[in-house]
C-alpha cells in the first residue's frame, strides 16, 4: 500500500491533487467519503481537481463535462468512464490498495 494522504488535507467538498509515480490522482471529500480519481478529464485531459464539485457531481472546467460521482461516467454519455483507484483509510491516513 501507498500512502497518498491525509483525510484532513482534503477540505470538505473540495480536492487534492496527488501524484503516483507520474500519475495524477484526484482526491475529493464529498459528503464526508473519499474518492480517488484519475486527475486527467477523459475528453481533453485537463485537470478534475480544479472543477467545480457538488454533492453528485464533478464539472471539469475546460469543456464543463460533467461527472456523476457515485456511478464514476459522464451524465451526457454513461460510456465514457472516469478511471478510479481503489483506496483504504486508516487512521485518517488514505492508502491506494
Amino acid at each position: 500500500m501507498k500512502k497518498l494522504a491525509n483525510i484532513n488535507d482534503i477540505p470538505n467538498e473540495g480536492s487534492k491533487l496527488v501524484f503516483l509515480d507520474e500519475t495524477p490522482i484526484a482526491l475529493f471529500k464529498i459528503n464526508g467519503k473519499i474518492h480517488a480519481w484519475d486527475n486527467r478529464c477523459p475528453h481533453r485531459g485537463a485537470s478534475l481537481s480544479d472543477g467545480y464539485i457538488s454533492d453528485t457531481t464533478i464539472q471539469c472546467k475546460y469543456h464543463l463535462w460533467e461527472f456523476d460521482i457515485k456511478k464514476k461516467c459522464a451524465l451526457e454519455n454513461t460510456k465514457i468512464k472516469i478511471n478510479t483507484f481503489r483506496i483504504k483509510i486508516i487512521n485518517e491516513d488514505i492508502y491506494l490498495i
